[in-house]
């Protein structure tokens, strides 16, 4: 649970910023190496390779480097975790949310509009 619960840390983190978003709609449309990532980006190069190791860590990105080019890969199957957990929340709430519809329906017709008077 303790790993599963860091590794969903990793993901949310890495999708908290905008530049590393960026990366992965970029990604999400074929591999790329890190000077096409950095390219429309206004960052340095060290800089969107600090994002890619951030990237990595959450299990969003794969890379791999075949002589001097470093070439980067999405890995959608990093957000079903993610995915997983919103699900778990949005069930629970519905589920709460649905209660509190049929508690109201149990109320006679003056409570329900009623308001309170100073």
């Amino acid at each position: 649970m303790l790993q599963q619960s860091t590794q969903l840390d990793r993901l949310y983190h890495a999708l908290a910023d905008g530049g590393r978003r960026a990366m992965l709609d970029r990604l999400i449309k074929g591999p790329a190496s890190v000077s096409e990532l950095a390219e429309p980006l206004d960052m340095t190069l060290s800089a969107v390779v600090q994002h890619l190791k951030v990237l990595e860590e959450s299990g969003l990105v794969r890379t791999e480097k075949v002589g001097r080019v470093r070439t980067c890969r999405v890995e959608p199957k990093a957000l079903s975790m993610a995915e997983k957990w919103i699900n778990q929340r949005r069930g629970l709430w519905e589920r709460r949310f649905d209660r509190l519809g049929d508690l109201l329906a149990t109320l006679p017709d003056d409570e329900q509009g009623k308001e309170t008077k100073s």
